[in-house]
């Protein structure tokens, strides 16, 4: 079977290094997330810059605002965003769609709901190395029914980036990334490989679940685990309902990091000249000058 050759190359499970809980904060206008990287507590997890569990429900939402320097990518767990930007992208991504974007030298964007209701969400940054954070703006979308799935021994994986239980994801990551969406059933064990020069997490959507040592403490929903060293992550279901968590590897950068909000650079003066880009309308910022979205002139944002 195609996970048994995986587990068999596991040597050395991660263990937990530190778990927190990430807490409801405010984005956006009128937005809530749970951020568990980019906060306090976890500024900078190489090459992960920030992870939030969003939830919107209209008028709220991310209205036009800038990137540089890195990519977003969005996952949907309910609902449904519409996305539009100065290049003259515009698409709904809807519950189990993906879209990679990759900012580059510059975008400015805006996602707001397109559905009734409370939409949900994670949105993962993912630096670039230095080489790359001048690059063109790009798009990688997959609908839901276009991820690749498989399901083996009470294991369901959705695979976003990389590979898992023998499938593999055709999503290109410049960053190289792994991000796999997991669902255990009651009494599952689950054995995944992980490079060993890789940071990886464990982010948990719903249930309880056992993870790096099976006489670990079970760990609850909005709970991030970071992990420490190892080849592969072990993870249990012990209880009577479905375990759902997504785990993200990345292989660090290991290059100095300058952030100012949506702008993420290697030093202060980049971030400065990125300011100045953004404010003059130069440099990969020309469209942003006369561009507003849709949904901010209807809503005069």
């Amino acid at each position: 079977m195609p996970d048994q050759d995986i587990c068999s190359y596991i040597n050395e499970p991660r263990l937990v290094a530190r778990k927190f809980l990430a807490r409801p904060q405010h984005e956006g206008v009128g937005a809530v997330v749970r951020r568990s990287i980019g906060r306090f507590e976890l500024k900078y997890f190489d090459p992960f810059i920030v992870l939030d569990e969003f939830s919107v429900t209209a008028p709220a939402g991310f209205p036009d605002h800038p990137h540089r320097g890195f990519e977003t990518v969005t996952y949907m767990l309910q609902g449904a965003i519409t996305h539009e930007d100065f290049e003259g992208h515009k698409g709904t991504i809807e519950a189990g769609d993906l879209q990679w974007m990759t900012a580059g030298r510059g975008i400015v964007h805006s996602e707001m709901p397109a559905a009734q209701g409370t939409q949900k969400g994670l949105q993962l940054w993912i630096n670039l190395a230095s080489k790359h954070k001048m690059i063109e703006p790009r798009y990688q979308e997959m609908l839901s029914k276009d991820i690749a799935e498989t399901m083996i021994d009470g294991i369901k994986v959705r695979v976003i980036a990389g590979e898992a239980l023998g499938i593999k994801s055709p999503i290109y990551t410049r960053t190289p990334t792994m991000y796999l969406d997991f669902t255990l059933k009651p009494g599952a064990h689950l054995q995944q490989i992980i490079p060993k020069s890789w940071n990886a997490f464990v982010y948990i959507l719903e249930g309880e679940g056992v993870f790096g040592n099976q006489k670990s403490q079970p760990v609850t929903s909005h709970h991030i685990l970071l992990l420490g060293s190892g080849d592969g992550l072990e993870a249990w279901n012990k209880s009577s309902k479905v375990l759902r968590f997504i785990l993200v590897g990345g292989e660090p950068l290991g290059e100095s990091v300058v952030q100012f909000g949506p702008f993420v650079m290697n030093t202060q003066e980049e971030i400065d000249q990125t300011i100045d880009d953004f404010e003059n309308y130069t440099n990969g910022f020309e469209k942003a000058r006369h561009w507003r979205s849709e949904s901010a002139i209807s809503l005069d944002y």
